[in-house]
């Protein structure tokens, strides 16, 4: 029982540290989200400055090459959003690997499993923010770009709130195992661990009958002096 219980403890460290490092991988995406949601609201910002009665065609060319040199950064913050080599954002290039297992308990099946092209949406998010393409370099084309960026920025919105839903997940898991830790060890150290009292108690008793045996040693040895007194 003891040697299965300090197993379990080994394998519950691992697990804690599992889970810490499965809270980091998404906030490493979720650092990555929250870029390209500053980026999407100054695309909003671009957009309605175009819409406006002000600038004209010409100014709005000028307006457009911001807005267009942002779409590419945008492109740029999803590949460079990795951990550990692991690319995050982009589910087309995840393809078969885009699910992640982080084991997070001492049973093979305790897992918290994280697909970042479905949980977090990053495949309908890339769809969603490659095909802001609409310039606004006229009044015309600003329209429909504006309704891509808010359809954008919803798209990120969803997968931020998904992704700070697994860290707090990974949290709490963190929290329990490290409850189950401390428990396990107390049990463990209820079999492996001598009882101070019981052994103190036993000790005392046992130096007791040594020297009763001592006393009654030296008593039998001054027997024959005590014959011989007589005697004389």
């Amino acid at each position: 029982i003891s040697a299965r219980l300090s197993a379990d403890v080994s394998i519950l460290q691992q697990a804690g540290t599992n889970a810490s490092q499965g809270a980091s991988v998404l906030q490493v995406a979720d650092g990555g989200l929250a870029r390209i949601a500053d980026v999407l609201q100054r695309l909003a910002a671009l957009t309605a400055q175009s819409l406006s009665g002000v600038p004209s065609d010409t100014e709005r060319g000028f307006i457009n090459a911001e807005y267009t040199q942002l779409l590419a950064e945008i492109d740029g913050i999803v590949a460079s959003t990795t951990f550990n080599g692991q690319t995050l954002l982009n589910g087309t290039a995840l393809g078969a690997n885009s699910q992640l297992d982080f084991l997070v308990g001492t049973a093979a099946t305790d897992l918290i499993s994280v697909d970042f092209a479905a949980d977090l949406g990053a495949a309908d998010f890339l769809a969603a923010t490659l095909t802001v393409i609409t310039g606004v370099d006229t009044s015309a084309n600003a329209v429909i770009a504006l309704g891509e960026v808010n359809a954008a920025i919803d798209t990120i919105s969803a997968a931020r709130a998904n992704t700070g839903a697994f860290i707090s997940r990974f949290e709490f898991r963190g929290q329990q195992i490290a409850t189950s830790i401390e428990n396990i060890e107390a049990a463990n150290s209820t079999i492996q661990d001598v009882d101070i009292a019981a052994e103190q108690s036993r000790l005392v008793a046992n130096q007791v009958l040594v020297q009763a045996a001592v006393s009654a040693l030296t008593q039998a040895n001054q027997i024959p002096q005590t014959l011989l007194r007589v005697l004389q």
